[in-house]
């Protein structure tokens, strides 16, 4: 049995100090006080959370797409073009390459785990793998390289809007019909499961605007009762295509015909009415909140207090990995909620502080999201722990929610990670990943190679 002793942990009972958490495979066996003289292992321990919405190809994107174009409202659609362009050069060696890099990046980062929303599946033009799972492969190549926790979420992708245009350009790369999407589903998930014992498997209908009513039927039926991740009510031009085509606003025609409970998975909801955010949070399902993508793409501000008023669950994604960072993710929607309504501490509760509720989301939304049997430190759990160093100018030696509060806002909370373990793994120590060199080398090749062309 491996051992950490800690200085203080948040555990599924509350901050408890000087404490022995004991690791058995991917598990925790228990968490007790640490005899006396134990030295200390680590300062802080923390759950760590999985990051419950990633397209990991984007990553080689980051910092491309910053300067204005032609058209003079530049928007999400702008950069959706950019991205498509930029896909096309894609290879399967280059998407495992940058996966590998993504996910190092979220260890270090403090996750322990994601969920990869994989919509890249066929070769540039759209055709066809000789394997059809090729891509899906790599992904969970990627991941177990790594040793970063994994639900794969392969996307259906049918059309290129509500009038069922066909996909063009780029978007050929993403498309399947449902009996050719099963057949990739059944591959990807004999992929997943002959991983590591903690990955999962999901689906992830793309879009109201991607998919049919029949897609999204056929594509609930493979998962059963596993993760169903979806995006929804993005933009104002989304919302505004689904309530022509279908007489209804995204989030209402969702909730008004299926099922929608906690094995659902809502990605950014930031075009949300006030009657909507109440009803998809009584729901049971997680919002998937992306605040650093949202505010890069223009997304809106998520109805945060509203939300989790009503009792909603959300969690936290990195999304197009632009910058992954999970204290800042957290801090970019407190931010967004006091701007918009000129407040402070604005989700933060009596009986805990803002950084407290933020960490606490993150886990258990994150958990949930993924189907996975995470999000606490608790006997039984999945051993997902995210351990810091707060004896130096940036943690100050604080301690309980003061030191979540210092972490999320002081701006060098990152800087305070020691180490990670998923699911028992221990893949980042001193705060690098243990595999950094060799990873970072063939993601800076390949990007040095794909850039020639853009």
């Amino acid at each position: 049995m491996r051992k950490i002793v800690a200085k203080q942990a948040l555990t599924q009972s509350g901050w408890e100090a000087n404490v022995e958490i004991g690791i058995e495979g991917e598990r925790i066996a228990h968490i007790q006080p640490a005899s006396e003289g134990a030295v200390p292992t680590v300062g802080l321990a923390l759950p760590a959370p999985l990051n419950l919405h990633s397209h990991a190809f984007q990553r080689a994107m980051s910092g491309l797409t910053e300067a204005r174009g032609p058209d003079p409202s530049d928007s999400f659609w702008t950069w959706r073009r950019l991205m498509y362009k930029f896909l096309d050069q894609l290879t399967p060696d280059h998407i495992q390459a940058i996966a590998a890099q993504v996910f190092l990046e979220m260890l270090e980062a403090g996750y322990s785990s994601v969920a990869e929303f994989h919509y890249l599946h066929h070769d540039a033009g759209g055709k066809v793998y000789a394997n059809l799972g090729e891509l899906s492969e790599r992904i969970v190549a990627a991941a177990k390289d790594v040793g970063i926790g994994l639900t794969l979420l392969p996307v259906l992708y049918q059309y290129g809007g509500l009038d069922k245009r066909p996909l063009a350009g780029g978007q050929r790369r993403f498309g399947n019909d449902p009996d050719q999407f099963a057949h990739l589903y059944e591959s990807a998930a004999k992929a997943a499961m002959a991983g590591p014992a903690d990955f999962n498997i999901g689906v992830a209908p793309h879009s109201l605007r991607a998919v049919d009513r029949d897609g999204l039927d056929r594509a609930l039926s493979l998962v059963g009762d596993g993760p169903v991740h979806m995006h929804l009510a993005e933009q104002v031009a989304e919302v505004e295509e689904v309530e022509a085509a279908l007489n209804a606003r995204p989030t209402e025609w969702l909730l008004d015909h299926y099922d929608v409970d906690p094995h659902w998975c809502l990605i950014h909801c930031t075009q949300m009415t006030a009657q909507e955010t109440e009803a998809l949070a009584k729901s049971g399902a997680v919002a998937g909140l992306c605040p650093i993508t949202e505010a890069n793409l223009g997304d809106g501000i998520f109805n945060g207090t509203q939300y989790l008023g009503h009792g909603g669950t959300i969690g936290f994604g990195s999304d197009s990995n632009v910058h992954i960072t999970l204290f800042d993710e957290l801090k970019s929607l407190e931010y967004s909620q006091r701007l918009r309504d000129k407040s402070r501490a604005a989700l933060a509760t009596e009986d805990r502080s803002t950084g407290r509720v933020l960490l606490d989301a993150a886990a258990t939304g994150g958990a949930q999201a993924g189907g996975r049997d995470g999000g606490a430190l608790a006997p039984g759990k999945l051993a997902d722990i995210l351990a810091l160093d707060l004896d130096n100018e940036w943690g100050a030696n604080r301690s309980g929610d003061m030191a979540l509060d210092t972490l999320v806002f002081g701006g060098n909370g990152q800087r305070c990670i020691s180490d990670v373990w998923s699911a028992g793994r221990h893949v980042v120590k001193q705060g690098r990943h243990i595999a950094r060199g060799q990873i970072t080398r063939t993601f800076s090749a390949t990007l040095a190679e794909l850039e020639q062309d853009i």
